[in-house]
């Protein structure tokens, strides 16, 4: 299997293309991570991150048809690929395992 190589912050950002489910664009992500994790996001970060993903092969992007209310401008919408699919499986896969091989701490001290 390919070695999948992710950043936590590339990690978030396709965890929220694939939860958009390809109706993400840069701004909704951005949204979309600040509030999901509480924290703040700067547009430029997730636009290079979308960027990178996309080289990656784990997202894909169209464009939306102009709209009245954006002044005629089109969204880049974003969407997970297969790839993406086996990324994400596999970074899971692999936290889960490190995760249960955390030793039990004592009731004052546990992770659950």
């Amino acid at each position: 299997m390919q070695r999948i190589h992710l950043g936590e912050f590339e990690e978030l950002i396709l965890l929220v293309v694939a939860i958009l489910n390809g109706e993400g664009y840069g701004v909704l992500v951005m949204e979309e991570l600040e509030r999901q994790t509480g924290r703040s996001v700067n547009i430029s970060a997730v636009h290079a991150a979308l960027r990178r993903l996309e080289s990656k092969k784990f997202i894909k992007s169209s464009w939306s048809e102009a709209t009245a209310e954006r002044g005629g401008r089109r969204k880049r919408l974003f969407q997970i690929t297969q790839e993406g699919q086996a990324a994400m499986q596999q970074v899971m896969d692999t936290r889960a395992k490190l995760w249960g091989m955390v030793p039990k701490l004592g009731p004052n001290l546990s992770f659950s």
